[in-house]
C-alpha cells in the first residue's frame, strides 16, 4: 500500500534508496570479473580489445532499454498501463534484435567497428563476433529494467541487490571455468556478461511479474492505457539518448588534439572511472522522487539534501588529499607522469559530483511532471558546453592534457544542471506539484 501524503519517514526512505546503491555500486564488479577473465587469455590484447570494442557499441544500443526502467516506474499503475508498457518495451526489443542483426550480418557492422571505431581490420571478425552475443545483453537488459519498473514502484527494492548477488555469483562461477578450460577469445567475456544479465533478468520478471498479478485491472484515476500514450513519455528520453552518446566519444576525439593525445586520453580515462565507481551509488536520486515526492515532498528534500552533498566531499577526497595518490598508485597500480595527470584530472570533477546529485532530483521531477521533452534540451545543452569548453581548452591550455576532458565533461554536467533547474522553474510557476495522473493525461494529450 502506498502511504498517504506526509506519512513517509526518513528510516522508509533508507529502507527504498540503499538496496537501490548498493546495486548500481555492485555493477562495477562485473566488469572487473569480465576483465580479470580475459586477462588470461593468451593474446591479451587482441582478445581484450575485441571485447573493449564490441562493449562500446552495446553501451550506446542499450541506452534505448535501460530507459524502459524509469517510463516504467513512473507510469504503470494497474495491469491495464502495463500491458500498454509492455507493447512499447517488445517495439524497443524488436528494433535492438533487428539493429544487432543488422550490425553483426551485413557490411554495416565492419563499417561501424573498422571504420568509425578506428579498429585494425584482422581485428573487426573477432569484434563482431563478440557482439553476436552482447546484442542478446540489451534484450534481456530491457527485461530487467522493465520489471524492475514494477519492483521499485512497489517498494521492493531489495529485489535489485539481490538480483545484482545471484548475477555475480553467476558471472564469477562461470568465470572460474572458462580460467579452467582456457580463454581464447572476447567472446568469453560475452557469454559471462549476458549469463550474468540472464541470471539477473529472470529474478526480476518472476518478482516484477508477481507484483503485477497483484494489481488491480484498472486503477481508478489512473488514465495510461495504450502504448501511444507510454511511448509519447519514452520518446523524448529516447532522443535525448541519441544526443548523449556523442558526449564521451566527442570528447576523446578532442583530446586526440591535445599536446600529448595518448596521455590525455588515458589519465582522463581513468580519472573518469574512478568518480564513476565513486559516484554509482547516488544515481538514484530520480527514483526517490517519483516514488516519494507526491506523498511527502518535505521529507524527500531533508533526505536529498543530506545524501546530495557526499558525492563532493567523496570526489575532494581523492582529488586534493594522499588518499588519490593511495588509491591511483597502490589500487590501481598507476605510475610515473600518468599518475600525476590523472589525479590531476580527477579535480575538475568535484564540479560533476556538485551537480550530478541535483540534476538527478530535477529529472525526477521532470518525469513526474510528463514534460520528458525537456530532457532532449537539456542534453543539448550538456553536449553544445562540453564540446565549447573542450575546443577552448585545447585552443588555449592543450598541455592541460586530461584535466581538459575532466573540465569538458562537468561543465556539461553543471550547464545540463542549470537548465533543467531553470526549466522546472518556469513549468512549476504559479502549479502545485503534478501527481503520476496528470503525468499520463499530459502524455495521452501529446498523442492525441
Amino acid at each position: 500500500m502506498r502511504k498517504q501524503p506526509g506519512s513517509v519517514s526518513m528510516g522508509q526512505l533508507w529502507r527504498f534508496f540503499l538496496p537501490l546503491g548498493l546495486s548500481a555500486s555492485l555493477v562495477t564488479i562485473s566488469h572487473v570479473i569480465i576483465n580479470s577473465t580475459l586477462t588470461h587469455a593468451a593474446n591479451q590484447k587482441v582478445v581484450i580489445a575485441s571485447y573493449a570494442i564490441a562493449m562500446s557499441l552495446l553501451i550506446i544500443t542499450e541506452r534505448p532499454a535501460v530507459l524502459l526502467r524509469q517510463t516504467c516506474s513512473a507510469l504503470v499503475r494497474d495491469k491495464r498501463s502495463f500491458r500498454a508498457m509492455l507493447r512499447v518495451g517488445q517495439l524497443v526489443f524488436a528494433s535492438i534484435l533487428l539493429l544487432g542483426m543488422i550490425i553483426c550480418y551485413t557490411p554495416l557492422g565492419r563499417w561501424i567497428f573498422g571504420g568509425l571505431f578506428g579498429a585494425e581490420d584482422a581485428l573487426v571478425p573477432d569484434i563482431v563476433n563478440v557482439y553476436q552475443i552482447l546484442m542478446f545483453v540489451s534484450i534481456f537488459s530491457g527485461i530487467r529494467c522493465l520489471y524492475h519498473g514494477v519492483i521499485i514502484y512497489n517498494m521492493r527494492t531489495k529485489w535489485l541487490t539481490i538480483g545484482m548477488v545471484l548475477r555475480l555469483l553467476g558471472m564469477y562461477g562461470l568465470s572460474l571455468y572458462f580460467m579452467h578450460v582456457g580463454v581464447n577469445s572476447g567472446t568469453v567475456g560475452a557469454i559471462i556478461f549476458l549469463s550474468g544479465m540472464m541470471i539477473e533478468a529472470l529474478v526480476s520478471y518472476l518478482e516484477g511479474s508477481s507484483l503485477v498479478r497483484r494489481m488491480p485491472e484498472r486503477e481508478e484515476g489512473h488514465t495510461v492505457r495504450s502504448g501511444r500514450q507510454v511511448f509519447s513519455f519514452y520518446r523524448p528520453m529516447l532522443l535525448s539518448t541519441l544526443i548523449a552518446v556523442w558526449i564521451g566519444p566527442s570528447i576523446n576525439a578532442l583530446l586526440g588534439k591535445t599536446s600529448d593525445a595518448a596521455l590525455s586520453i588515458a589519465s582522463f580515462a581513468l580519472a573518469a572511472s574512478l568518480v564513476q565507481l565513486t559516484l554509482s551509488f547516488f544515481t538514484y536520486f530520480h527514483q526517490i522522487v517519483l516514488n516519494f515526492y507526491k506523498t511527502d515532498p518535505e521529507t524527500v528534500r531533508k533526505f536529498t539534501l543530506l545524501l546530495g552533498f557526499i558525492p563532493t566531499v567523496l570526489v575532494c577526497i581523492l582529488a586534493f588529499t594522499p588518499a588519490g595518490e593511495f588509491v591511483v598508485g597502490h589500487v590501481m597500480g598507476v605510475e610515473g607522469k600518468l599518475k600525476a595527470e590523472t589525479i590531476r584530472a580527477m579535480q575538475p570533477f568535484v564540479l560533476l559530483a556538485l551537480a550530478l546529485p541535483w540534476l538527478d532530483v530535477g529529472n525526477g521531477i521532470i518525469m513526474v511532471r510528463g514534460q520528458t521533452r525537456v530532457i532532449v534540451g537539456s542534453q543539448s545543452a550538456n553536449l553544445l558546453f562540453t564540446l565549447t569548453t573542450a575546443a577552448l581548452c585545447i585552443w588555449f591550455t592543450p598541455g592541460w592534457n586530461g584535466a581538459i576532458g575532466a573540465w569538458s565533461q562537468s561543465i556539461g554536467v553543471a550547464a545540463e544542471c542549470l537548465f533543467v533547474a531553470i526549466a522546472i522553474r518556469r513549468i512549476g510557476h504559479g502549479t502545485k506539484f503534478i501527481s503520476h495522473q496528470a503525468t499520463a493525461e499530459t502524455a495521452a494529450s501529446d498523442t492525441e
